[in-house]
């Protein structure tokens, strides 16, 4: 396997000593009630409290602060009381891999990863002519000559063309979001716990056809946070860590407006190339992965993840989750708290938590047995990253 040196200095040099979060359920059912009491601050506050409270650690050890791009890290320093020696901000891949550099460098030792959104009743538009604020440079507008001003439109082409090559059925593709359901009724702290059956998936109206309202992710309020150390750091702290192993990216730019990278290879080009990095930096194949956490904005995030990274070969994907292999049980569970779909939309932030829960061994009912190795996927636009995390001495 190809060794990519520029990304050994990273692997295994970090933990993840400490994760918080927001009372989803809760607060899902105050936004629907129209009962608003707290921003993407009071929510990220909350987040960190509970981090530094799981980490063991006192909050003057911070010395590193990451945020999410929904909040600044002024504001946040400032309500928190830290003034760090580095400070930046990313989303949730790009964080962590921030905070293994700057652990690196030197920068900074004990870094705080903090996220916090109101989305749902800040009333944020993610499609529309206003979506993300209609002109911005994030503004899915660039699309707009073909009449989709949504990630959901891009993803329902993407989706339809994807079926009509390899065959894939909806009721294949209901299995996603049907499996995750089955997670989430195994957490608290899930936004969505009723059970989701097959008739129910049918049922439910297309919102952009062939995605149905279950093949959505969830819109709202929600803080998450991540206590990071460097591993020298971590072994003082009582709480066992979970090292950060292995980092991959690559990124389609190229023709991304004319959706080439989209339609023609499902991203495929940039999955196999993070999948060298990412598996030769971690020192791991695809057959180690105990569970599987994938961006799942829309259901056929799975799809396309699943045989971009060769856990199944290509085309073959409808297949392999038509056979319970991402459910409870299954041989590769996936999305193990009911990812984007069912447990809570944190724009990736709250798969990297229920990856430590795993790990620890603190999942509860939905825990995956004997998980050592996990495996956490994003491909947001063509923007391919993974990484994997390990149990300590694994």
């Amino acid at each position: 396997m190809q060794t990519f040196k520029r990304l050994d200095a990273l692997s295994n040099i970090s933990s993840i000593v400490g994760i918080g979060e927001t009372d989803y359920l809760k607060d899902y059912a105050n936004a629907r009630k129209n009962i608003v009491d707290k921003d993407s601050y009071g929510l990220a506050a909350i987040a960190f409290k509970r981090a530094i409270a799981d980490s063991g650690i006192s909050k003057d050890e911070i010395d590193g602060l990451i945020v999410g791009p929904t909040i600044s890290s002024e504001r946040i320093g400032e309500i928190l009381g830290i003034n760090p020696n580095f400070s930046a901000q990313g989303d949730a891949v790009n964080s962590i891999m921030l905070a293994a550099m700057a652990i690196h460098s030197g920068a900074a030792e004990c870094i705080a990863l903090i996220y916090g959104n109101n989305q749902r009743t800040g009333g944020v538009q993610y499609g529309g002519p206003q979506a993300e604020g209609g002109d911005r440079r994030l503004a899915y507008t660039y699309f707009a000559p073909w009449g989709m001003t949504s990630q959901g439109a891009l993803y329902a082409i993407m989706t339809q063309r994807y079926m009509a090559l390899h065959g894939v059925t909806e009721t294949e593709l209901a299995e996603v979001a049907i499996s995750q359901r089955q997670f989430a009724s195994m957490n608290s702290n899930a936004v969505m716990q009723d059970p989701l059956s097959i008739d129910q998936y049918l049922k439910a109206r297309y919102i952009c056809e062939p995605l149905r309202l279950n093949d959505y992710c969830l819109i709202n309020d929600g803080g998450v946070a991540l206590i990071i150390c460097s591993k020298e750091r971590a072994k003082k702290i009582k709480r066992k860590g979970v090292v950060i192993s292995g980092f991959g990216r690559s990124d389609i730019n190229k023709d991304s407006t004319s959706l080439r990278p989209r339609l023609i290879d499902f991203y495929l080009t940039a999955h196999k190339e993070t999948a060298k990095q990412v598996y030769s930096n971690a020192n791991t194949t695809p057959s180690d992965i105990d569970t599987l956490q994938i961006y799942d904005s829309f259901s056929p995030h799975i799809l396309f993840a699943l045989e971009g990274f060769d856990f199944c070969p290509i085309g073959t994907a409808g297949q392999f989750i038509s056979k319970g292999a991402i459910g409870p049980g299954g041989r590769l569970p996936i999305n193990t708290s009911g990812g984007h779909l069912s447990e809570s939309y944190m724009q990736g932030w709250n798969h990297q938590l229920e990856i430590v829960r795993q790990l620890r061994n603190e999942a509860d009912k939905r825990q995956v047995k004997k998980a050592r190795v996990a495996q956490y996927i994003s491909d947001i636009a063509g923007k391919v990253a993974s990484i994997i995390y390990k149990v300590e001495n694994s």
